[in-house]
């Protein structure tokens, strides 16, 4: 029997699994109930599991034949702090938390693959089944590699793949390179002068300073970056005052940057700073 016929004889099961993982989403490093989860179908299945490795990490190994080589297969468990606003079966049941960049598929997906694989043990070697928490801009893992991951399990090569909605199914789309781009968040807090919405010379309005530094961000990549560079700066949440009548003393400015070079993100952090401060005092704040 071929690996997709096999596999699909306990498609019902990797729904379940998802379903479960999705109706009981947790935020990176607060992934107890996943990892249990997880670590129990591992041993199930019949592999060592290893636990608490980047905090809540869990590693599971298989050995088949006498071959010194290694492979890791690899998936994200954690959560976003985002409201779902579904109607389905299995829903989020806690309130502020979604499954909704998919990494409960991801969990589910490897948790299949180790089944078939602990099933067919058709290699020569040692597979380790690494799933890494807090992916979601908490470092997860780089918390698995400083806990000993490659020491304690090598690996010649690693595989990860992510979902990509929109592909048909059975389709990856690979490349040579970088696939990928690395990221960050920013948080950037304008403090200015609070006064009555009818006496703006009263005061130093925040907001209007946000938004001229969230208009100049855009430049960065436009006229900063190189042209053979890839980059990113997404600004996504501007929060300021909480009342029709009354300017506020602060707002916040809140957003992500990614690229493919580290170098690429300092030159990026630095020219925010430069335009966030340059702007803000500018208009006084």
């Amino acid at each position: 029997m071929g690996i997709v016929e096999r596999i699909a004889e306990f498609h019902d099961d990797l729904t379940s699994w998802r379903r479960d993982i999705h109706a009981h989403p947790e935020l990176g490093f607060e992934e107890q109930r996943t990892s249990d989860l997880v670590a129990n179908k591992l041993g199930e299945f019949g592999y060592e599991v290893f636990r608490g490795i980047g905090r809540t990490g869990v590693v599971g190994r298989l050995r088949a034949g006498t071959s010194s080589r290694s492979i890791g297969l690899r998936a994200d468990m954690d959560a976003l702090p985002i409201e779902e606003a579904t109607n389905l079966t299995y829903r989020s049941r806690h309130q502020g938390r979604m499954h909704a960049c998919g990494h409960d598929g991801h969990t589910a997906m490897l948790l299949g693959a180790a089944r078939y694989l602990a099933e067919t043990r058709n290699f020569d070697g040692t597979v380790n089944l690494i799933f890494q928490p807090a992916e979601e801009g908490l470092g997860g893992g780089e918390a698995m590699v400083k806990d000993g991951l490659f020491e304690r399990f090598p690996c010649d090569a690693i595989f990860g793949m992510h979902n990509r909605p929109g592909l048909a199914i059975g389709k990856f789309q690979i490349r040579s390179g970088p696939m990928m781009a690395g990221g960050g968040y920013f948080d950037i807090t304008v403090t200015g002068r609070g006064a009555h919405g009818a006496r703006p010379e009263a005061g130093i309005d925040p907001v209007i300073v946000a938004s001229h530094i969230t208009t100049a961000l855009q430049t960065i990549v436009a006229r900063n970056v190189r042209p053979l560079d890839t980059a990113v700066l997404s600004v996504t949440q501007i929060h300021a005052g909480d009342a029709y009548n009354v300017i506020p003393e602060q707002a916040f400015i809140r957003g992500t940057a990614r690229a493919f070079a580290a170098e690429t993100l300092r030159l990026i952090e630095d020219n925010m700073r430069r335009i966030a401060s340059g702007m803000a005092g500018g208009f006084g704040a």
